[in-house]
Formats: structure tokens, C-alpha cells, sequence
């Protein structure tokens, strides 16, 4: 039995015919970079995240990096941050000559850790960028508190996260910004690179649709240094479709992973901790294992798929040497590198193919005992 990681073109053809509809609509509009399509989509996805402002972008990476950008963060600026994510929340800080600055993690959650941030705090700190990883929120609470304490910006990359909510609200409603991604494997996915960036604030609103359009003020007139970063119509379009299907598509990760819960409670693997008052959405079902290395051979000898997210934390990546970060120094995002492993958790799923899963893993470690 095959257990793909992602099934992109099954999903595609559950939806088929609206998805065709839909972009056979813009085709016909002759509307294809922002427009009413994307305006339409800006006001669901805000409507769907509690924000009052949505900004659809090129990528989830443009989407930092003009969050960052409005909030005014750039050369001799420090931004907190982890070390366990994937590349782009950093990247988006380097881009605009500001520095990250790194505080581990939570062992059990993944999460950043909120005392390991305030930790890092220095006269030189501008912004927290927590990252809501996997599909679960960051301690809204926690950082809201911080950020006031110290007069500091409050961007959430919430990338992995669409749908998750902390004590009841939805991730657009804390902080100065959040980020989300439209990769095509995310919850909510395109069909190429997208991103939006959610605010309450109408200034940076403003800042950010103007840095989107080349720091447009108006019909060829420039306020800003900008970029060009406007998210597309067609992509729109799907995003459209996609997002009256998102609330039960992530009903059924959750439930994927309540079968995971049990299936696998009986193995050695470290299955993953809902942080108090946050509803995760299983971007990932991430879980620990000893053995992960050889437990990954034995899945995809059983035709089952597997992720590594994240093989190295960035503190130790050739691109950021020049921080001067060594081994050792996050000792759990280090860790967590060594033995996470992501299993298959997509809506399209069936009950037996998890139940494959869990038998196959339960097998490895019965012969490993």
C-alpha cells in the first residue's frame, strides 16, 4: 500500500470542475495581476483569520519580508527568532540588513520558546518573529506581554498555520502583522508560490500595499523604495475555491492525527504536544523517534512517505555563519534535527493507510526491542 506524503493531483481532482471554472473565469477577465479576483480573496481570508486587512503577495517569504519592512526594520536592527524553521522567516530579516537572533525551543511543542526569547532581549532588539510551526500557534499571550514590556514589533510567521486559532481566536487577530504562504503543499495551497500579509493596522496596511507595487503612492509616483510583489489573479482564483473546502480539510488532519494518537501509542515515538489554548491544524504530524534515520528506510520499504523539516537548524547553515553561532548553542532545535520525522497526514487519506503507518512503525520497533 502506497502512503504518499502529499496528493496534490487527488485533491485537484476532488475539485476539478470549480477549480477549471475558476480559472477559466480570469482567463476570460483579462484581469491577471491583482484586481477584483485577488481583492475578493484579500477580504475572505481576512474574514477567515479574524484580520482586518489581508495583502496578497508574490511568496509567504514577501509576505516577511514586507511585514518587516513596514514595521520599520532594517540594518542595526535585531529580530528574535528560531533557529528550528525553515529558511525563509530568517532570510526575510537578512534581506533588509537587519540581524536574527536566535532562542530555542520548546522540546515538546517545536515551538520558540517565549523565556528563551525574552533571554536574547537586547538595547538593539526591534521585533519578535515567532513562527506558528506545523500548523500550531505560538504563545500569543506570552509574546503579546513581551513585545509591550519592551516596546517591540510582533510579527507571527504563521505560514504553516492557516485555520489554527489560540484560545478561540483565529492567527490574524494578535500581534502587529502575521504572514501566511500559499505553497501548493500548504493547508490552504496554490497552484505556485503566493503569500499574504494580515494586519489590524491600517498604516502598515497601507505601507504594505504600497511596498508591493514598487512603493507606489499613486499613478507613477513612488513614496517608497519597493518591490514587485503582487500576487497574481489566476492564483486567486484557486485560492478562492480552495478556501470553501479549508475548515474540513483541516477537520480531517485533525482527526488523522487523533487515529496517529492512538495507532502509535504503544511505539517509542514522541508523538506532538498541543500547546495550551492552541488549535493546532497539522500542517505536519511531526513526532520524535531514537532511531529516526532507520525508521524513515523501513517506511519507504513499506511504500510509505516521509519528511525530514528540518535536517539542520539554521544556526549552523553556511549562509549565516557570518553570526557566529557554533554547534551547541540551541541544543534543543539541534536536537529536534536529529529526530523529527513528518508522516503523511493529508486530507485525502484513509483510515487503513494510517492504520499502515502505524503498523509499520510499531513492526520496526518490535524488531528493534
Amino acid at each position: 500500500m502506497t502512503v504518499p506524503l502529499a496528493d496534490l493531483i487527488a485533491q485537484y481532482e476532488s475539485i476539478r470542475d470549480e477549480i477549471d471554472a475558476a480559472i477559466r473565469e480570469v482567463l476570460l477577465s483579462g484581469h491577471f495581476i491583482l484586481g477584483p479576483f485577488v481583492e475578493e480573496l484579500e477580504g475572505g481570508i481576512a474574514a477567515f483569520t479574524g484580520s482586518d486587512h489581508a495583502i496578497g503577495v508574490n511568496s509567504g517569504t514577501d509576505a516577511l519580508i514586507l511585514a518587516l519592512a513596514a514595521c520599520g526594520i532594517g540594518p542595526g536592527d535585531e529580530v528574535i527568532t528560531p533557529p528550528f524553521t525553515f529558511v525563509a522567516t530568517i532570510e526575510a530579516v537578512a534581506h533588509l540588513g537587519a540581524t536574527p537572533v536566535f532562542a530555542d525551543i520548546d522540546p515538546r511543542t517545536f515551538l520558540m520558546d517565549p523565556a528563551a526569547a525574552a533571554a536574547r532581549i537586547t538595547s538593539k532588539t526591534r521585533a519578535l518573529l515567532p513562527v506558528d510551526l506545523f500548523g500550531q500557534t505560538a504563545d500569543r499571550q506570552a509574546y503579546a506581554e513581551l513585545a509591550a514590556r519592551h516596546g517591540l514589533k510582533l510579527i507571527y510567521d504563521g505560514a504553516q498555520a492557516i485555520g489554527a486559532t489560540y484560545s478561540g481566536a483565529p492567527i490574524g487577530a494578535f500581534g502587529d502583522a502575521t504572514t501566511l504562504s500559499f505553497f501548493p503543499t500548504k493547508n490552504l495551497g496554490a497552484y505556485g508560490d503566493g503569500g499574504m500579509t494580515l494586519t489590524n493596522d491600517e498604516t502598515l496596511r497601507d505601507r504594505v500595499r504600497s511596498l508591493r507595487f514598487h512603493g507606489s503612492g499613486g499613478a507613477y509616483e513612488y513614496s517608497h523604495v519597493g518591490y514587485c510583489s503582487r500576487l497574481d489573479a489566476v492564483q486567486a482564483a484557486v485560492l478562492r475555491v480552495k478556501l470553501r473546502y479549508l475548515p474540513e480539510w483541516n477537520r480531517a488532519r485533525r482527526r488523522h492525527a487523533e487515529l496517529y494518537a492512538t495507532g502509535l501509542a504503544k511505539t517509542r515515538c514522541v508523538l506532538p504536544a498541543e500547546a495550551p489554548a492552541a488549535h493546532h491544524v497539522y500542517h505536519q504530524y511531526t513526532v520524535r523517534h531514537p532511531e529516526r534515520d532507520r525508521l524513515r528506510t523501513h517506511l519507504a520499504e513499506a511504500d510509505v512517505q516521509s519528511g525530514i523539516y528540518y535536517p539542520s537548524p539554521l544556526h549552523i547553515q553556511k549562509a549565516y555563519a557570518h553570526l557566529g553561532y557554533q554547534p551547541g548553542d540551541f541544543p534543543e532545535a539541534e536536537r529536534a534535527c536529529r529526530e523529527v520525522l513528518s508522516l503523511p497526514v493529508h486530507p485525502g487519506l484513509t483510515d487503513e493507510q494510517i492504520h499502515h503507518v502505524c503498523r509499520t512503525i510499531e513492526e520496526f520497533d518490535h524488531d528493534r526491542a
